[in-house]
């Protein structure tokens, strides 16, 4: 009897170099965007690509750590922000993390960095480190990285340090750099709403500041009011468990 023919094995796929994702960063770029991010505060060396453009090169790439530090590296805010999506927080280091916020040169990058941070193994150290440092997006960073904890992982900061946290937005957010009292209004309702212990409080604090002013550039953005966004969100997520 003939033996079955033997089933061809589909190569991997290969990774693609950081030449051939600058080329693809390059192609997507456009002139709409760079004003877009421009208005938002972006530095002038950007690309101007898209985030559905990020998100469609994120899922060909999936996580690669090394592209992502050679991504880095060029210094360009397009190529940072898809280095940030791509790399694997387990692999990033203390020094690694620290480097990198000093590279952040406006809060779409030290967001995105923020939450890959968030998901590695020096997110608390980092955000401790980080809250205590000058510069308006390290500041931005570390509360954004604490935001990014309690949204994915709750369980992995303890109240003591939600407590702690609630207690330092309320007393120096109207005196915090631009971004960074954004990244912190943005973290009383992350722990508001994914925290149910630390809610009430979360909302007391937010109705005792007040509003927040941050500057979004040339936008139609606005600040969130943290404490109708915590209630809102809140009754989101149990209607969610509901079902």
């Amino acid at each position: 009897m003939t033996p079955p023919a033997a089933v061809a094995k589909r190569p991997a796929p290969k990774t693609p170099t950081a030449e051939q994702v600058m080329k693809q960063l390059r192609a997507m770029g456009t002139a709409q965007n760079r004003k877009v991010y421009a208005r938002h505060g972006a530095p002038e060396n950007m690309l101007g690509v898209s985030y559905a453009d990020f998100g469609k090169l994120k899922k060909q790439i999936k996580t690669d750590h090394n592209l992502a530090k050679q991504l880095w590296d060029t210094g360009i805010m397009d190529a940072q922000i898809l280095a940030a999506m791509v790399c694997d927080p387990a692999q990033l280091t203390k020094s690694e993390c620290d480097a990198w916020v000093k590279d952040a040169t406006c809060y779409q990058v030290a967001n995105e960095l923020a939450g890959a941070v968030a998901r590695s193994p020096y997110a608390i150290s980092r955000y401790e480190k980080w809250r205590k440092s000058k510069p308006e997006f390290t500041q931005a960073a570390a509360w954004a990285t604490l935001a990014g904890v309690f949204k994915h992982a709750p369980d992995a900061v303890s109240d003591a340090i939600g407590r702690e946290a609630i207690t330092r937005i309320e007393t120096t957010i109207h005196t915090a750099p631009n971004r960074a009292r954004e990244a912190m209004n943005t973290c009383l309702i992350a722990i508001g709403t994914y925290r149910e212990p630390l809610r009430a409080a979360a909302i007391a604090a937010a109705i005792r500041i007040g509003k927040v002013e941050v500057d979004h550039g040339d936008t139609s953005c606005k600040t969130p009011d943290a404490a109708s966004y915590i209630e809102k969100s809140a009754a989101h997520l149990a209607r969610k468990k509901g079902k």
